[in-house]
C-alpha cells in the first residue's frame, strides 16, 4: 500500500471521528437530544458516510466535505479561545465566573449553529468556480549575456480540454494571444486527459494549431495526455499523435530543434510516465553536440531535474503540472517541502518558470492562484539581433 493511500485512510478516519462529535453538537444546539441511542446511530451513520467519501480525495465531493470539516474545526477552535478569554475576564475583571460580557451570548449562538462554516464554504466555492473560468496573462522577462535575438515564447500548459473548464473560454483567449505575436508557441503537456473525448481532443489541437507564430508550435507530453489512468480510453496514442501532427504541431520527445542560429528548444518525455511505462533520456544525451553558446530552453511537464539541466548549460526551463496547488493550501505545503510549485525560480544559472496552467484538474474550483497563459520574453543584454525580432 502506498504512503498516499495510508494518508488518505487516516484523513478519512479523522474526518469521520470529528464529524461524529460535531454533528451531535449541532443536533443538541437545535434541541435534538444527543444522548438518545437513535440519535447516536444517526450521527454515526452520517459521520461514516462523510469519512468514507474522503477515501478518494480526487473528487469534488471529498473536497467539499474537507472544507466543511476544516472550517467547522477552525470555528470550534476560535470558539474555544473566545470562551477561555471570556472566562478569564469574567473571573479576573468582574469577580464572578458567571458574569457575561456584551456580545458573548450572540457569538456563542453564532458559532454553535454552524452558519459560519456554511457561509464560508459557499463563498470559497463561488470564488473558486469563478476563478477557474478566468484565464489571465502572466509575463516574464529573461535576460541573458548570450548573443541571442529577442524571442517571445508563449507557454500553454494543463488545458485539460473538455473537462472542468468551459471550452469556449480557451477559444475566446486565442485571439487575444495571437495579438502578442509570439515567435514560439510551446504546449507544455496535459492539453487533454482521461475525461476528454476523441472529438474534443481533435478539436483542441485544431484550435491550437491555428495559432500564428513565427517559428512554429511545439508540444511535449504530460502525464495525462495519453490517458494512462483509465481503462476506458476515448482515443489511442496513435490517434493523439495523428491529431497533433495534422494540426501542424511538432512533438518534442527527448529531442531538440534549432530555432534560427542562436536558440535551442528541447522537449522532454513526461517524467511520471517514463517512471512506469516508457523511458526518458538524460539531459546530457539530449543536448549532446549542442553549443552552449546558444540559448537553451528545456520544456518539461513536471518541474524536476532543474539542477541537472543547469549543469548542462540550460538557460531556461518551462514547466507546468502543479496547477499552483489549485486548492489552498496544497501549494503552500508543496513550497514547504522544497519543491517548485508556481512562478519563477533560479537553479544555478538556469531560470525555471512553473505555470499554474490554463485550467485546473479534477475539481471545478480553483482557490489557489489563477488560470493563466505565460508569455516569456528573452532579451539579450548584449543587444543581439536576428531576423526574428519583432517590429512592435
Amino acid at each position: 500500500m502506498r504512503l498516499f493511500d495510508i494518508m488518505e485512510m487516516l484523513l478519512a478516519a479523522a474526518v469521520g471521528i470529528y464529524m461524529f462529535f460535531r454533528i451531535r453538537r449541532l443536533l443538541r444546539f437545535y434541541g435534538i437530544v444527543g444522548k438518545k441511542k437513535g440519535t447516536a446511530i444517526v450521527c454515526l451513520v452520517a459521520a461514516a458516510c462523510l469519512g468514507a467519501s474522503c477515501l478518494d480525495l480526487w473528487t469534488t465531493r471529498a473536497m467539499v466535505i474537507l472544507h466543511f470539516a476544516g472550517l467547522f474545526l477552525v470555528t470550534d477552535l476560535v470558539a474555544l479561545l473566545v470562551r477561555r478569554v471570556h472566562r478569564w475576564f469574567s473571573v479576573h475583571r468582574e469577580g464572578s465566573g458567571k458574569a457575561r460580557r456584551p456580545g458573548y451570548d450572540f457569538w456563542r449562538k453564532l458559532s454553535g449553529c454552524g452558519l459560519i462554516p456554511v457561509l464560508a464554504v459557499a463563498v470559497i466555492f463561488l470564488y473558486g468556480y469563478f476563478n477557474m473560468n478566468q484565464i489571465r496573462q502572466t509575463s516574464y522577462q529573461v535576460e541573458t549575456d548570450k548573443q541571442v535575438g529577442n524571442y517571445r515564447i508563449l507557454l500553454l500548459t494543463d488545458i485539460h480540454y473538455g473537462t472542468i473548464q468551459n471550452p469556449d473560454i480557451l477559444g475566446e483567449k486565442l485571439a487575444e494571444i495571437e495579438e502578442l505575436h509570439p515567435d514560439i508557441v510551446v504546449l507544455g503537456g496535459d492539453i487533454v486527459e482521461e475525461g476528454t473525448s476523441k472529438e474534443k481532443m481533435q478539436e483542441v489541437f485544431r484550435l491550437l494549431g491555428g495559432m500564428e507564430s513565427r517559428c512554429g508550435i511545439f508540444y511535449i507530453y504530460g502525464n495525462h495526455d495519453r490517458q494512462p489512468y483509465t481503462m476506458d480510453r476515448t482515443y489511442s496514442n496513435e490517434e493523439l499523435e495523428e491529431a497533433i501532427g495534422a494540426a501542424g504541431i511538432q512533438i518534442l520527445r527527448d529531442e531538440y530543434i534549432e530555432i534560427g542560429e542562436d536558440l535551442i528548444l528541447a522537449g522532454r518525455e513526461d517524467a511520471i510516465i517514463a517512471r512506469y511505462l516508457t523511458y526518458r533520456i538524460a539531459p546530457e544525451e539530449i543536448l549532446q553536440g549542442v553549443s552552449r553558446d546558444k540559448f537553451i530552453v528545456m520544456v518539461d511537464h513536471e518541474p524536476v531535474e532543474a539542477e541537472e539541466n543547469a549543469a548542462q548549460g540550460v538557460d531556461l526551463m518551462l514547466c507546468g503540472h502543479t496547477h499552483a496547488g489549485q486548492i489552498w493550501p496544497v501549494g503552500l505545503v508543496t513550497e514547504l517541502t522544497g519543491a517548485m510549485n508556481y512562478g519563477e525560480y533560479q537553479r544555478g544559472d538556469c531560470k525555471v518558470i512553473v505555470s499554474s496552467g490554463v485550467a485546473g484538474w479534477g475539481y471545478t474550483i480553483r482557490t489557489a492562484e489563477h488560470c493563466e497563459y505565460v508569455v516569456v520574453d528573452i532579451v539579450s543584454r548584449t543587444g543581439g539581433q536576428t531576423d526574428l525580432d519583432r517590429e512592435d
